[in-house]
């Protein structure tokens, strides 16, 4: 029997259609491919639907790859849908995705999909009628009301004010569309001269059409969401732990960044309450998803207010199914991985529709099992201003490892870089703040015990101590395998100044600098100035030597900006960077190898502002990246070639990512194309959507694959013979 083919629906009509991407992106990858044929259907904003080729998945922006589908991805009509796939994930969210829209047309296809039926999520998705059917019956819901755009357009706001006045409420009030998600359109607002702007807002939320919104009153009090799973065989709900929320200070709800960025807002599952009232939280959601006529799974959002009534303030059908999203931090709680929810989700929809063929054919599949052959620990966390980044990475390189080679082992590094053993409950956390205050003695692990339950170490740190060569040392005294650079490329490479220099010693391209140190700062602060206006004209960069993530990068242009900046670094730091700033095309690069070093095709980095920040590196949808960069193949060589020979010169071994800028001969100074080296990160960002995977995917390695490949050769360096049989040195494919 052919493996079940599932089709993960992303993209899509919506707003969200970026929430939508990371999301089918994850449930693609932790999909078993030995239960399941994975078929990623992209649909466009304009409805165009295709196959999205492997080389697009892991990318961090639709707009990255969204004007190669045509060329680059099969294109499919709906009708195609019944020959091509058995059953549809529905990873898309909002209009057109969770309304009953995209539902209904799958049951005319005859194609069983994910999640409640058509009445159900249209109900789900319009605001306004699913509080009147909860309202009435006994569910308590904030009182508020509601405007169409025509009265938005007409109403005035005295008029709003008396009407919302009449039931007893004023300031604050919370102005929302009435059919989106992901907060989009959201606004608190705190008097008169807020609210027009914020009901435009809302209105606008889509600026294709003008929507009806909702002014309610601002609940006070404990917000949470809880999941809901259907158990198949008793066809009951099991709510799952719910999470308590905690915005951040200055924050009066839930923003888009606060839900996407890593290490952003608190989050406490379960809630920091009394067990009775998690129980209560739980049959409201429970009694909320019947009324709805909910099925398989919802969440629900709500709030205890300060009196102790919960009110729910929105019913989802589907939940973002975000690496670290609520439904996977739920589900941890229970020990339930992300394979093994998405699977349940499954399961449970096919036992609806009746297919015991089928799931008895998968229970089998999933009872033949291969043992782990390869122990490897994964650190992630680390006490640098890149923890959050860390952690964000090492979670997904611990979910990418091939469940059928490796025995993953997470182990997060505290701020004393102390090691602990994390349960799932913890990994899925979205803040390393989150992960410390839960950690117990029981989970501490010394450095010495290392060798005796790891037989490699996949270092998921970035910054600090974690990429400076004291991990890397740490695990050479312990005679660890572990990936990336050993000790001397580590140290060196983290010191920006000292790596240009060394490189500008080999003949490399890279920009005029000057190290200002903090003694002579406030030392010769005058005669540091003059030394840097000397050789380096204004504007310029500044930022720390031996960072990494943007942090406290900027491009000044006056001198009382460049004194400014300094400060504010010296302020942290022992020492400033002041850089020429380059003009041309900013590529970032990786590199695979050992002795042999293999330049991946470079992306070219597009920042809005002429220097990345944390939010376009990490925040979906915020950032774009063009892979391989809109350059000539003999110009893309080029910068592959001189690339290749810095990671040999600095000696890097695994992998590294090099950015630079490609000058052409009319913007370079020489009157010659060259390429100018920037910085070295020896231990890349391993996100959801980093830029390696990118590039890994356009010659033909998935993101499993590109890890197996980095942990061969972190073996190989090491001299060790336990390799995988399913690991080949071809995996590494020549530039």
């Amino acid at each position: 029997m052919q493996k079940f083919r599932v089709g993960v629906f992303m993209g899509g009509k919506s707003i969200e259609k970026e929430v939508s991407f990371n999301s089918g992106r994850t449930v693609c990858d932790h999909l078993d491919t030995s239960l399941y044929q994975v078929i990623p259907l992209f649909q466009t904003m304009d409805g165009n639907l295709y196959i999205l080729p492997q080389q697009f998945l892991h990318r961090g922006k639709i707009s990255d790859f969204e004007h190669r589908l045509s060329t680059q991805a099969t294109p499919v009509t709906w009708d195609d849908l019944p020959t091509l796939i058995d059953f549809m994930y529905i990873c898309a969210h909002g209009t057109y995705a969770e309304d009953g829209t995209l539902q209904g047309f799958l049951e005319l296809l005859g194609i069983p999909y994910l999640g409640s039926k058509i009445l159900a999520s249209a109900l789900g998705m319009n605001k306004l009628m699913q509080k009147e059917f909860l309202r009435t019956n006994g569910i308590t819901v904030p009182r508020g009301m509601y405007l169409t755009p025509q009265q938005v357009q007409s109403e005035a706001l005295d008029t709003i004010i008396a009407a919302l006045a009449q039931q007893g409420l004023d300031f604050p009030y919370v102005v929302k569309p009435h059919k989106e998600g992901s907060s989009f359109g959201i606004s608190v607002v705190f008097n008169k001269a807020e609210l027009s702007s914020a009901i435009q807002k809302a209105c606008h939320a889509d600026t294709r059409k003008a929507q009806a919104i909702l002014i309610e009153e601002k609940i006070e009090g404990m917000e949470f969401t809880c999941i809901l799973l259907t158990d198949y065989k008793t066809g009951r709900w099991l709510a799952l732990p719910p999470i308590e929320i905690v915005h951040e200070t200055g924050s009066h709800f839930l923003d888009y960044e606060q839900k996407y960025m890593p290490g952003r807002s608190l989050k406490f599952t379960p809630p920091r309450c009394a067990t009775t009232l998690i129980e209560h939280i739980q049959a409201v959601c429970i009694r909320a998803s019947d009324i709805l006529g909910f099925t398989n799974t919802s969440r629900m959002d709500g709030f205890v207010d300060h009196a102790g009534n919960i009110i729910l303030i929105e019913a989802n059908t589907l939940s973002g199914m975000g690496p670290s999203g609520f439904i996977f931090r739920e589900a941890a709680a229970l020990d339930i991985s992300h394979p093994q929810l998405i699977n349940h989700l499954i399961m449970t929809e096919l036992h609806a529709y009746g297919t015991p063929n089928t799931m008895t054919h998968m229970q089998e599949l999933m009872n033949e099992h291969n043992t782990p052959t390869l122990r490897v620990a994964v650190l992630m966390g680390g006490a640098s201003n890149e923890k959050e980044t860390s952690l964000d990475s090492g979670r997904n390189i611990f979910y990418k490892l091939n469940p059928r080679t490796y025995h993953g082992i997470p182990l997060f590094v505290d701020t004393h870089h102390k090691l602990h053993q994390i349960p799932q409950s913890l990994l899925v956390c979205n803040t390393t703040q989150e992960i410390a205050m839960k950690l117990t003695a029981d989970m501490h692990v010394r450095w010495h015990d290392l060798p005796a339950m790891a037989d490699f170490v996949f270092i998921g740190l970035h910054g600090g101590l974690g990429e400076n060569g004291a991990v890397q040392g740490t695990l050479e005294m312990l005679g660890l395998p572990y990936n990336g650079s050993g000790v001397l490329a580590s140290a060196l490479c983290m010191d920006k100044y000292k790596t240009t220099q060394f490189l500008r010693n080999h003949d490399f391209q890279v920009p005029v600098a000057q190290l200002i140190e903090k003694s002579a700062w406030h030392t010769h602060k005058e005669a540091a100035l003059t030394r840097i206006t000397d050789i380096i004209s204004l504007p310029c960069i500044v930022k720390p030597h031996d960072d990494g993530c943007s942090v406290m990068v900027a491009k000044v242009a006056t001198r009382d900006e460049l004194v400014a900046h300094i400060e504010l670094i010296l302020a942290h730091k022992d020492a400033a960077l002041v850089e020429e700033l380059i003009t041309g095309m900013e590529l970032t690069v990786g590199v695979l190898g050992n002795e042999q070093a293999h330049a991946l095709p470079p992306s070219q980095a597009i920042a809005q502002a002429g220097i990345l920040s944390i939010q376009e590196k990490f925040l979906p949808g915020a950032g774009e990246n063009q892979t391989p960069a809109p350059l000539p193949i003999p110009t893309l060589h080029l910068v592959q070639t001189v690339i290749a020979q810095a990671y040999t010169t600095l000696q890097c071994k695994g992998y590294a990512r090099i950015d630079c800028f490609y000058q052409t001969a009319e913007q370079s100074p020489t009157g010659n194309e060259r390429v100018v080296i920037l910085e070295v990160n020896t231990l890349p960002g391993m996100t959801p959507a980093t830029c390696i995977f990118h590039q890994a995917a356009e010659i033909g390695m998935k993101p499993m694959e590109f890890i197996d490949a980095i942990i061969e050769l972190g073996l190989q360096e090491h001299g060790k013979t336990i390799l995988p049989a399913s690991l080949k040195q071809d995996t590494i494919a020549p530039q």
